[in-house]
This record gives C-alpha cells, structure tokens and sequence, in this order.
C-alpha cells in the first residue's frame, strides 16, 4: 500500500474514533452527574427531571459530524496518492476539533445537571445556551474541513 494512501485513510479513521472517544468522555461526565442528581432527588422525594437526558446526550452530535467528515474523505480516498498528507491532516483537525467539543460539551451538561438539582428546576435555557456554544465549535469544525476537503483534487 501506498504511503500516502494509508495516511488519507489514517486520517479518516482517526478522525472518526477521536470524535467517538470525546462524545463518550462528554457523555461520561454528564451521565455521572445526571446519574448522581437522580439519587439525591430520589432520596430527597422529588421527581426525576428526564430534562438531564437531553444534558447526557449533547455530546454525541460530533461522533455524526465526523461520520459526514468521512464520507467526503472516503471519496477523496482515490486521490490519496497525490493528497494523502492532506487527507491525514483534515482527519486529526476534525478529530480534535470534534473531541473537544464533545468534551467540553459533556462538562457544561454536567454542571447543568447539578445547577438544575440545587436551583430547583430553573436555568436550563441557559445550560442549552452554553452546550449550544460548544456545539458551535463542532460545527464550524465540520463546515471548515468540509470546504477544505471540496478543494482536494
């Protein structure tokens, strides 16, 4: 195999479990949370808000973001000979960029979960707002390696 055909299909593959590895560290952190305000509304006889799954769940949209990434990189695959070290590049950016996100995401919905418990309730408008600014990053992560990945070839 070609040197620089391993490295485009390097690059898609890690950019696809670096995501994976940050929406599950996301999930991680917000699912303990959630899981640990659950206990203390059970023992303290209140409901359990199902609004901290939306909170747990957040972080997984940059594992389908990459996925896009992928499919665009697996296309380019046929011209890796000539842009594999490009291909590898725009696979860790969005891999960072992704695992990031995902990440930072989880810790603003674990904090969410644990503000909404003490505070009765009130603020999660506002703990959307702040995951939706770290969805922003995964975003723009995904529209600009997709640009990049249009000017291959």
């Amino acid at each position: 195999m070609d040197v620089s055909m391993f490295l485009g299909q390097l690059g898609a593959g890690l950019a696809v479990g670096m995501a994976a590895v940050g929406s599950s560290l996301g999930v991680m952190a917000a699912g303990t949370a959630a899981a640990g305000v659950w206990a203390k509304d059970a023992r303290a006889g209140k409901p359990l808000r199902f609004i901290y799954v939306v909170l747990v769940s957040a972080p997984i949209t940059q594992t389908v973001y990459v996925f896009l990434i992928m499919l665009q990189m697996s296309d380019k695959l046929s011209l890796a000979s000539a842009y594999g070290a490009e291909l590898f590049g725009i696979g860790i950016a969005t891999g960072l960029g992704q695992i990031g996100s995902a990440w930072v995401q989880g810790l603003i919905g674990a904090g969410g979960c644990r503000m909404i418990s003490e505070a009765d309730g009130k603020g999660f408008a506002l703990v959307i707002i702040a995951i939706g600014i770290a969805e922003t990053v995964g975003i723009f992560t995904m529209i600009f390696m997709s640009i990049l990945l249009g000017r291959i070839g």
